[in-house]
């Protein structure tokens, strides 16, 4: 059946309402001339950053000492113009969103972006390093792991922490905006979701890793191992006099080292302190602090099994799991 053409006719109709919203809604557009970081351009830019990381793991085969050194600095001499202009946007961005206003062009802000741009290169090899550690600790930490490269290639946490170390340099550089599109596309992939302000230390390993959150202020020592589905969040949000979140203190608990923490359990609290060495059981409730080589479990519940027949509904049967 072919379409109708009368109803074609109303197109322009819809076309002139929806853009009336651009000025009614104007909160979920972005209209002008400032530009904003290009979302496909700050993904390449991670996928770059990781074939640097894990050289021979990703996209280039058959490197080897030879040749490693042309194939690396063909992509940082690509980062350096990418990231140099992205940042710039971000940093940008920002300040018109405090000024509301696009700003006076005389501030060059592609300057600025190249230089925290080298800045940030130059932290590659300490990132390298620090990610060696959290290879290292997932093999040790799972006996079903046959070597290193099996880490590499298929463990989610990895690929968060990676994404996830990365953004949070840039953080520390004082960017905006682009470490949390990072870590936001790692969560869309892992399901893992770390915040990039979160500071977290060497040998970090997240088991399995669907549904992990860990917020911004967290805190986590060195040596830590989280199973799926923990959350490291915020107890509360306070507010200030006029109602709004107040944002900068800590909202988020403190992990000490070796702490090892199970599935699904909840820690929450800017004041909770996880003492070194210490285990929380699956699905535990903490909000408040831990001392040291503690155990924290839930109490045994009780199992139900109520079973029905063709003829008659049997008692119920309760018994410890």
């Amino acid at each position: 059946m072919a379409s109708d053409v009368r109803l074609k006719e109303q197109l322009p109709t819809l076309t002139n309402e929806i853009v009336a919203t651009y000025s009614s809604v104007g909160t979920i557009n972005h209209l002008g001339h400032c530009p904003l970081p290009n979302y496909d351009v700050v993904i390449s830019i991670v996928e770059d950053l990781k074939e640097i990381i894990y050289p021979g793991y990703r996209r280039r085969e058959k490197l080897h000492l030879g040749n490693v050194m042309y194939h690396v600095g063909d992509l940082i001499d690509g980062l350096h113009d990418k990231l140099t202009v992205q940042i710039g946007r971000a940093l940008q961005h920002e300040d018109r969103i405090a000024e509301e206003t696009c700003l006076d062009e005389q501030v060059d802000y592609e300057a600025k972006g190249q230089a925290i741009t080298i800045d940030f290169l130059r932290r590659i090899p300490a990132v390298r390093r620090m990610l060696s550690t959290d290879v290292q600790a997932a093999y040790d930490g799972d006996p079903a792991c046959k070597d290193v490269d099996e880490v590499i290639f298929c463990y989610p946490g990895l690929e968060a922490v990676t994404v996830y170390r990365l953004a949070h340099e840039l953080c520390k550089l004082g960017v905006p905006f682009i470490p949390r599109m990072m870590t936001e596309w790692a969560h869309k992939e892992t399901g893992i979701d770390i915040h990039p302000g979160a500071t977290i230390g060497e040998y970090f390993f997240i088991d399995h890793g669907t549904g992990v959150v860990i917020g911004e202020t967290c805190e986590i020592g060195e040596h830590v191992k989280l199973y799926q589905g923990v959350t490291l969040g915020a107890l509360s949000f306070p507010t200030d006099h006029d109602g709004n979140i107040i944002r900068e203190m800590k909202r988020h608990p403190t992990i000490e080292d070796r702490v090892v923490i199970y599935a699904n359990a909840t820690v929450l609290g800017g004041k909770t302190t996880l003492g070194h060495d210490s285990v929380i059981g699956s699905s535990a409730w903490v909000t408040r602090s831990v001392e040291p080589r503690s155990t924290v479990t839930l109490e045994k519940p009780r199992l139900r099994i109520r079973a029905e027949t063709d003829n008659d509904l049997t008692p119920e049967t309760n018994y410890q799991i």
